[in-house]
């Protein structure tokens, strides 16, 4: 009796590999659909402004007769050779106001990333704490601060500094408002947080690990510090030092109350421009080399510092 073998089943079709060419198109198109409100979002409040503002910067005419563009580019060299010494103040105030904050933040992150423990939330809530308050507020507290009968200028007179403050130009006689330590103590205070934050966080990613094999390789801590944690904390550093020096640049809040006529930064001659004086071709102009400027200072700097992370 003879058995017969029942038939293989057919083999299955390989399935074929997945082509993402033959992918739908809606599908590849998914990724532009999500940046698209952003670019909407950069077209309207960011670049369409900046276009009006650069034709507004080669117009000429006035208020009554209406402004026309006539690509008048001597604008930006009237504009330099009037308003330089506002550009170089702003420069110095914005760069001291970062050194003093970079001296100020960069102990108060170490100590929040390495030693705070338990206390870091909390000490972290206090630094950001002033942002809960309106900035013009916070400004014309340190006007009460450093009015000339407070406390503060008393126990600074009282210890003479307001001597060496007034020998080096940074105040008048006895009295610290309007004079150029005021500006820069407001700058200083208003942006403060802007270099801690950036500190800590670069200074928080630091593996402890690396401090205690300096420390088994017998170097001492400011060694430590020189060679192991700053170097690897520059990103933090670069960060923010540039959040700081942009915006303190082009403030004009902590000059216009705290300073005087003498003190007034570029960001007040801006301001001024545009509202007061209605000239508005000259404040476009000013607006734009301003921009320009902390550009090229940006660039340099961040070439400069060599630091990857912020590519």
């Amino acid at each position: 009796m003879s058995t017969t073998e029942a038939p293989a089943p057919p083999a299955e079709p390989e399935a074929e590999p997945l082509d993402i060419r033959k992918a739908p198109t809606r599908k590849r198109l998914v990724p532009y659909w999500l940046l698209l409100p952003g670019i909407l979002w950069l077209l309207v409040f960011f670049a369409a402004p900046l276009v009006y503002q650069a034709s507004t910067s080669i117009q000429t005419g006035s208020l009554e007769d209406g402004f026309k563009v006539t690509w008048h580019f001597a604008t930006y060299l009237d504009a330099i050779a009037e308003y330089w010494p506002q550009f170089l103040r702003s420069v110095l105030y914005a760069g001291t106001a970062t050194a003093l904050c970079l001296l100020l933040g960069y102990p108060l992150a170490y100590l929040i990333a390495f030693k705070a423990g338990r206390w870091r939330n909390l000490v972290m809530i206090l630094v950001i704490a002033p942002f809960f308050t309106s900035f013009l507020i916070r400004t014309l507290a340190w006007k009460t601060i450093l009015a000339d009968g407070g406390p503060v200028v008393g126990v600074l007179n009282s210890l003479h500094v307001l001597d060496v403050t007034s020998w080096l130009g940074l105040t008048e006689g006895q009295r610290v408002l309007a004079t150029p330590l005021a500006v820069v103590c407001g700058l200083t205070y208003n942006f403060l947080p802007f270099m801690v934050l950036p500190l800590y966080t670069s200074l928080e990613r630091i593996d402890p690990r690396l401090h205690e094999a300096a420390g088994d390789l017998y170097a001492r801590p400011a060694t430590t510090f020189r060679r192991v944690t700053f170097p690897l904390s520059m990103p933090g550093v670069v960060a923010g030092t540039l959040l700081t020096f942009i915006p303190a640049a082009g403030d004009y809040i902590n000059a216009e109350l705290l300073g005087s006529t003498d003190q007034k930064m570029i960001g007040n001659v801006i301001q001024s421009q545009f509202l007061r004086v209605l000239d508005y071709p000259t404040a476009a102009a000013l607006s734009f080399i301003l921009m320009a400027a902390i550009l090229t200072m940006v660039t340099i700097y961040i070439r400069k510092s060599g630091t990857e992370d912020l590519v």
